[in-house]
């Protein structure tokens, strides 16, 4: 049986990748190992909790002594690292707790996985997924591909660009198997409501304005994410060690005209007249070095692995509003802090 661990498997992202690996395969035991910080929540893997073959770790992935414990014990086989800080506006206001988690954490993993494997890499895999906000801006043209230099401009982007270079040069130091891949913005369900379609959806039912930074032209590439999730699967499991992949939506939109289609289906969901949601709409001040555009050449993961998305970001977007509808109470819990003290009740943290 394989001891697969993985990171921030309580989060947005890393909660659909943990679903996955646990149901689709019992002859692995999987490791879901999460700090259980504001955005990671428990109530995101209710459903598999009692799955025989899942076990859950609450620890931080910045305790280098913990680290190390944890793969003493179990020597993992593999890992699936997601734990990370990752929301651009925390990470202007307080860029350290970036380095902390997204570069030092990755660290720890890393060697205590060297140190662990011992240089006998026989079926094992450092797999780091990371974003596509290390590439920077893009113009109206071109795209971001596996080959596109870094670039990062916020300290979010800069702590997973370095996060990607310790991975990548553990491969060539040391020879750690690894593969590594960047992917666009991710949306769907349990998305902690600080990210703009989970805040959006959270505002309009409660007639919040919706806060649109500069003129709503910021331009980026939305990945469905139990797409991403299935991605995620096949990288690790086929993909080319010491390789690179982007995933992408091959989808495109202008913030504003996202927040327009997500007014206008939320209208419709919610019974109200159209263009209600509409003047929620708020223009506000820009943020310090926000990125005109992200777009992804995923054609390398299409070509070599055979992903594509499964939905049209329209199916998906509806997809996502009903869970958010079905589920007020975990989004009432998420927003109210309720969650936390149930953490404190059941862990003593």
């Amino acid at each position: 049986m394989k001891k697969i661990l993985i990171t921030g498997g309580a989060g947005f992202i890393g909660s659909h990748v943990v679903r996955r690996f646990v149901t689709k395969y019992p002859n692995y035991q999987i490791y879901n190992l999460d700090a259980l910080t504001y955005a990671g929540n428990l109530e995101n893997i209710k459903d598999i909790e009692a799955a025989p073959n899942y076990t859950f770790v609450k620890g931080d992935i910045v305790d280098a002594d913990f680290i190390n414990s944890l793969f003493a014990i179990h020597n993992f086989d593999g890992v699936l690292h997601l734990a990370a800080e990752s929301h651009v506006d925390r990470s202007i206001s307080d860029p350290l707790a970036f380095v902390r988690t997204n570069v030092i954490g990755t660290m720890n993993l890393l060697n205590a996985a060297k140190n662990q494997w011992k240089n006998d890499f026989t079926d094992k895999l450092f797999y780091h997924i990371s974003t596509d906000e290390v590439y920077g801006s893009l113009g109206a043209e071109g795209l971001f591909t596996e080959t596109t230099a870094y670039d990062p401009n916020s300290p979010y982007s800069a702590s997973k660009a370095s996060s990607d270079h310790f991975v990548r040069a553990y491969g060539e130091t040391y020879g750690l198997p690894y593969v590594l891949t960047n992917c666009s913005n991710n949306y769907g369900s349990y998305h902690f409501p600080e990210k703009l379609i989970p805040l959006f959806i959270n505002n309009i039912i409660h007639n919040r304005p919706l806060p649109v930074y500069g003129d709503g032209n910021y331009t980026r590439d939305w990945l469905f994410v139990e797409d991403h999730a299935v991605a995620i699967d096949l990288v690790f499991h086929e993909g080319k060690n010491h390789e690179t992949y982007n995933i992408g939506g091959f989808n495109e939109w202008k913030n504003i005209d996202l927040v327009k289609l997500l007014c206008q289906l939320m209208d419709q969901k919610l019974g109200r007249t159209e263009g209600t949601c509409a003047k929620l709409i708020t223009y506000v001040k820009d943020r310090p070095g926000h990125d005109l555009r992200y777009a992804i050449d995923a054609s390398k993961i299409n070509t070599e692995l055979g992903w594509k998305p499964s939905v049209t970001f329209e199916e998906g977007l509806e997809r996502t509003i009903s869970w958010y509808l079905d589920n007020t109470e975990w989004l009432d819990n998420i927003t109210s802090g309720a969650y936390q003290s149930y953490y404190k009740d059941q862990y003593s943290v």
